[in-house]
């Protein structure tokens, strides 16, 4: 069920609370209240909310969709085969790799995905509050024995719990009073968003254009995408990538408004570019203090973010369940010693290259020197697809699975700071 803030009893004891109701913690809310947890989902916003996002769903947040029981929900939106990369004079269709995933994605707008990914826990038996903003904590020794949220009309009240899951997006205000700090020296990430008619609204593919050129003709750090939506609208966006080094000085909106110009008529785009947002992504697990001994961090809160393509959906549909995994399986664990060290068992490798990579990114005149060679094969692009979206899966035996691996395993050897630490 639904209660609204101003109708919440307070004082209030559950067995898990969740802060923050996107992906990650609606996922989270649904799993431990299927595995019989009494739950409280708690988030600032009041649903249906919006959300800065690309609205992309690869296959590895396609399986994870599904594993919670919404593939036929999911397929009855737009379904796309893969990645039509633009860039350097060519033109590639990159097919989604398949294996162990699945061989589809889609779109949906963060307003209609988080809303259902909502209800879906609140269908699962978790109690959904809308309007309060988690403030503060009240600690017994190391622990979090309650969280202090204030509603929308300023009023405070506790939540007691017994575990704390921490879903509450890039900023995340209750993981910095936790002590969450995010380190800017590996490379992040700095998009903007926007929605705008188009006649190939349908179209099966995504389209990223890999050569993002700015006002003045120079090639910056990023990409832009087209992502159609399959309701008569396209998400069109832009990211560029930087570090404390390589800052991004770039404005977001009016490059998302010249990128669009540039893809008018390709696209069949009509009309002013709609509801314009922005976003710093924190990427590639650059946080430390992502878990105490009775709580944790997941999804955008712990930088769970592809560094490569910025996608973040799927990390933290795949948080949300592995972290009710550690608490169902063992009720007692530490949170503190067990959580990194399972988020470095499954991402730090493949984050710790693909930021290094992204990085690589920043330095001036390397993409321009290396993109057009890469833009030449379509071997090259399928396997940069593979590694960039992260679909290499860990039951993956292939070739271009073990490189990466090995790549990942030499890359977090020389981290100064590996991920998650």
């Amino acid at each position: 069920m639904t209660t609204p803030a101003a109708a919440f009893p307070g004082p209030f004891r559950t067995d898990v609370l969740v802060v923050g109701a996107g992906p990650a913690g609606s996922s989270a809310a649904a799993w431990a209240a299927r595995a019989g947890r009494e739950v409280v989902l708690a988030d600032a916003a009041v649903f249906p909310r919006d959300k800065t996002c690309g609205d992309g769903l690869t296959p590895r947040a396609i399986g994870e969709l599904e594993r919670l029981g919404l593939g036929d929900w999911i397929r009855a939106h737009t379904v796309n085969h893969g990645l039509r990369a633009h860039g350097f004079g060519q033109t590639l269709l990159l097919p989604w790799p398949g294996g162990n995933l699945p061989s589809y994605g889609s779109a949906v707008a963060r307003t209609e995905l988080d809303d259902h990914l909502r209800t879906t826990a609140i269908k699962a038996g978790a109690l959904a509050i809308d309007g309060i903003r988690a403030v503060d904590v009240r600690r017994d020794g190391a622990r979090v024995a309650a969280v202090v949220f204030e509603s929308q009309g300023h009023e405070r009240f506790e939540i007691e719990c017994d575990r704390l899951v921490v879903a509450d997006g890039v900023r995340s205000g209750l993981g910095k009073v936790l002590g969450r700090e995010w380190h800017r020296d590996t490379v992040y990430g700095v998009a903007g968003r926007s929605y705008v008619d188009s006649a190939m609204s349908d179209d099966p593919w995504i389209s990223s254009h890999l050569e993002l050129r700015g006002e003045q003709g120079e090639i910056l750090s990023g990409y832009g995408w087209i992502f159609p939506l399959g309701d008569g609208s396209v998400n069109l966006g832009v990211g560029t990538l930087a570090t404390a080094k390589r800052p991004a000085e770039v404005a977001l909106r009016p490059l998302m408004r010249h990128y669009a110009e540039q893809r008018r008529e390709d696209f069949q785009l009509s009309g002013d570019l709609r509801m314009p947002t922005s976003a710093l992504l924190p990427m590639g697990g650059a946080v430390s203090n992502v878990a105490g001994p009775n709580w944790a961090l997941i999804g955008d809160a712990a930088a769970c973010v592809n560094p490569l393509n910025g996608e973040g959906i799927d990390y933290g549909l795949e948080t949300g369940r592995l972290v009710v995994d550690v608490l169902t399986a063992t009720p007692g664990a530490d949170l503190e010693q067990v959580w990194p060290a399972l988020l470095r068992e499954h991402y730090g490798e493949a984050f710790s290259i693909a930021r290094r990579l992204a990085g690589l990114v920043t330095v001036p005149r390397l993409l321009p020197a290396l993109g057009p060679a890469g833009m030449r094969s379509d071997w090259l692009m399928t396997l940069a697809l593979r590694w960039m979206g992260n679909l290499v899966d860990e039951a993956d035996r292939d070739r271009a699975a073990r490189v990466w691996r090995w790549a990942g395993r030499q890359s977090v050897k020389i981290d100064d700071r590996p991920p998650f630490s």
